[in-house]
């Protein structure tokens, strides 16, 4: 993804906000869950926005972190069915998985950001160790 003026994140992600707010435009939103996220990038994309990575990429189930990161295009496109029915899709398999009720510890949850952030430079063809240069590494 070689336009990171015509894209923005869509993030619960603390990491994805500090390393990447530099160089791509980080809509990030501390309180958010998981779904919540899902639920913003869904009206987005409702509304003609362009979906530019999958909402379930990666292999950790919604009710095992509570870390999500998506990104659209900052241009109205047009209504995509293709990119509704994949958000439409992405919350009816959210929705299947019930909350595990497990405390996290704080090195846990920085795993779980870790890993977000990781799939999300994949995507953004984005250099993830360079970028953790960043981020207070002795803490991932």
């Amino acid at each position: 993804m070689k336009l990171p003026h015509r894209i923005r994140i869509i993030t619960n992600n603390p990491l994805v906000n500090t390393v990447l707010s530099d160089w791509y435009k980080v809509e990030f939103h501390e309180d958010a869950s998981y779904r919540d996220i899902l639920v913003m990038v869904r009206d987005m994309v409702y509304n003609g926005y362009e979906l530019m990575t999958h909402p379930m990429a990666g292999s950790v189930k919604p009710n095992e972190t509570m870390y999500k990161s998506i990104v659209v295009g900052t241009d109205l496109i047009g209504t995509n069915l293709e990119h509704c029915n994949l958000m439409m899709n992405a919350l009816i398999t959210c929705d299947k998985f019930k909350p595990l009720g497990v405390v996290y510890s704080d090195y846990h949850i920085k795993d779980f950001q870790l890993i977000d952030y990781t799939l999300l430079c994949g995507a953004l063809d984005f250099d993830a160790i360079a970028g953790l240069s960043k981020a207070n590494v002795n803490s991932y």
